[in-house]
């Protein structure tokens, strides 16, 4: 029986600003709270997964830099019990972070440094090595973020498709998360892995991206349905699509599932909820859960993760949630 699961892709420290309300251009906002905390997908999905408590052997992949963000990064992971032997650092590049404006109960911007996961290389991650862990799961978070990893190349293939590849015939399993970036190759870059992509990750703004359609509504069901359909027929087994109001897990059959509502007064940032989600359901497929319970445990993490400034310090530990 395999166990654990390796976290790959982006680590960034995020700098989260508080703020009333967006300044128009040229104006000043003044910034009411600010707290520095690590972010990115393949950070937040690993710490959210510790704070559960469950003692599942968690593994940090990535390129970070050699610097006060970087140290960050490590010194979040030692606390939680991540592994961090595969969170390569490089004197060449610095960590990527990420100023984080947040309209608390309205919205949050992002302004990104790219730093070193720009220069993450499929040759920085040792599938092979991973997969002797005995590791279950092997998660990719984020493609269209990743600029060597998602290079297209003539033929359609990507670095990041290899991985998945190998990481597949190395006997685990492959979960992909996709984030909200406006890439010129958004669709094309997704398109490299879905062959490759057990159970994907994302929103219907990445739906519409990655499908080559106009803007979807978070509550259209019908095109939902229509955006994941489409993915999976590029390949993918599993999608699982989150919006703020409702989720799809669409498999053999499509499994719609509501959140429990959130007091709007509770809520301090929506930074790092769809990542939750996401750590929620991995950790039911880990499991061997029933679509519908990862769901809910994914849910629920989300709503942990909104009464927090940042990704995933008000995750508790599973027995909470459960």
């Amino acid at each position: 029986m395999r166990n654990g699961i390796a976290c790959a892709g982006n680590w960034i420290v995020d700098i989260v600003h508080s703020i009333d309300a967006w300044p128009q251009k040229s104006d000043l906002v003044r910034i009411r709270h600010e707290v520095a905390g690590v972010g990115g997908g393949a950070a937040n999905v690993a710490l959210d997964l510790a704070a559960f408590q469950t003692g599942l052997p968690l593994y940090a992949v990535g390129l970070i830099g050699r610097d006060t963000h970087a140290q960050l990064c490590l010194d979040a992971c030692a606390a939680a019990g991540v592994d961090t032997r595969w969170l390569k650092q490089t004197a060449d590049h610095p960590t990527a972070h990420t100023q984080v404006m947040n309209v608390p109960g309205d919205s949050r911007t992002f302004f990104y440094h790219p730093g070193a996961n720009d220069a993450l290389a499929e040759t920085d991650i040792p599938i092979e090595a991973i997969a002797a862990t005995n590791a279950k799961i092997f998660y990719l978070g984020y493609p269209n973020l990743l600029a060597t990893l998602d290079a297209v190349e003539p033929g359609g293939a990507t670095p990041a498709a290899r991985l998945l590849a190998r990481a597949r015939a190395a006997g685990m399993i492959t979960c992909v998360d996709l984030v909200s970036a406006a890439t010129p190759q958004f669709a094309e870059t997704v398109a490299a892995i879905m062959p490759q992509t057990d159970y994907l990750f994302l929103n219907e703004i990445e739906a519409a991206r990655a499908t080559n359609r106009s803007e979807i509504a978070p509550n259209d069901r019908a095109r939902l349905l229509e955006a994941a359909t489409a993915l999976q027929t590029q390949g993918a087994k599993i999608v699982i699509l989150h919006t703020g109001s409702l989720a799809l897990w669409l498999g053999e059959t499509a499994l719609w599932s509501i959140p429990d509502p959130v007091d709007p007064a509770e809520i301090l940032s929506p930074v790092g909820a769809g990542d939750a989600f996401c750590a929620g359901v991995i950790y039911g497929v880990h499991q061997d859960w029933p679509a519908g319970q990862a769901l809910k445990l994914g849910h629920r993490a989300a709503a942990a993760a909104l009464k927090s400034v940042t990704a995933s310090e008000g995750i508790p530990p599973l027995a909470a949630l459960l």
